[in-house]
């Protein structure tokens, strides 16, 4: 199971679930920027990154990965905007030309001999920043199950999907754990769906990366944890070559995630 290649016959489909409550206005620990800044430059770069995935020649680009981003906070929906505004599910190919707009950034770079070299830059931006209302998560859990329910019926040899919940909280509409395993309840020939989450915080705490038991975690992170599927093999193998330790069993969840965990927890549960 959690074996099956990716190809534009089966592709992997992704689901992000953002967090767009109005708490994501609080600031990151260590910095000035929001959290709902830090989550929507993630998604950015991460939609980013599995477009370089994708490409084959000049221009060209296949449509190994679908994705989904839903936000949730004062509705609950896709969140995607410009082009793809109102999607719920794109193919990596609208991606290059489903942009919002484009965003000017100036770079620093170290050479290798030690120089520093600035140059201007231009990234596409998909997601825009939101923090508004409270935390439906059960009711986003619900909504990626409906956006699922046809992948996998369209795609039954393909990996099965990933769904990365990004949050900041505990869900306002109820126990997760029933939408949960509706969620994970469906799936392809190789395996149910799988659920990752992820825990944003505000304070300055120590971090922790996929355990494999909810010993010492608070309520909140108790509860993510309970509701987060194993790391498959090659999941877990990936968050080694990162740096990680990581035991059997893990879990595909991060509590008290910094921006730079944030972009570990995205590159770990994205399959290559």
């Amino acid at each position: 199971m959690y074996e099956a290649e990716i190809s534009r016959a089966n592709p992997a489909c992704i689901v992000f679930l953002i967090d767009q409550s109005s708490s994501m206005r609080a600031a990151m620990p260590s910095t000035t920027q929001s959290k709902q800044m830090a989550l929507a430059d993630a998604i950015n770069s991460m939609l980013r990154e599995l477009i370089i995935r994708c490409c084959r020649g000049i221009d060209e680009v296949w449509d190994f990965f679908h994705v989904s981003v839903i936000g949730y906070g004062a509705k609950v929906g896709p969140a995607l905007g410009g082009p793809l505004a109102g999607r719920d599910l794109v193919p990596a190919s609208a991606l290059p030309h489903g942009r919002i707009r484009n965003e000017r950034i100036t770079r620093t770079d170290v050479l290798p001999d030690g120089t520093t070299t600035t140059h201007v830059a231009e990234l596409p931006i998909w997601l825009e920043a939101a923090a508004a209302g409270s935390t439906p998560m059960c009711e986003a859990l619900r909504y990626a199950h409906g956006v699922l329910d046809d992948w996998v019926s369209e795609y039954p040899g393909s990996f099965p999907p990933i769904v990365l919940n990004l949050t900041d909280g505990d869900s306002m509409d109820g126990d997760p754990a029933g939408p949960a395993q509706q969620l994970r309840s469906i799936g392809t020939n190789d395996g149910s769906t799988l659920l990752f989450n992820l825990h944003i915080s505000s304070e300055f705490a120590t971090p922790t990366y996929y355990p494999s038991t909810a010993e010492g975690l608070p309520p909140t992170g108790a509860k993510l944890f309970s509701i987060s599927d194993v790391l498959p093999p090659d999941m877990r193998d990936t968050a080694v070559d990162l740096g990680m330790k990581v035991e059997q069993g893990a879990r595909g969840f991060v509590f008290n995630a910094s921006m730079q965990s944030v972009m570990l927890f995205l590159n770990v549960g994205t399959p290559a």
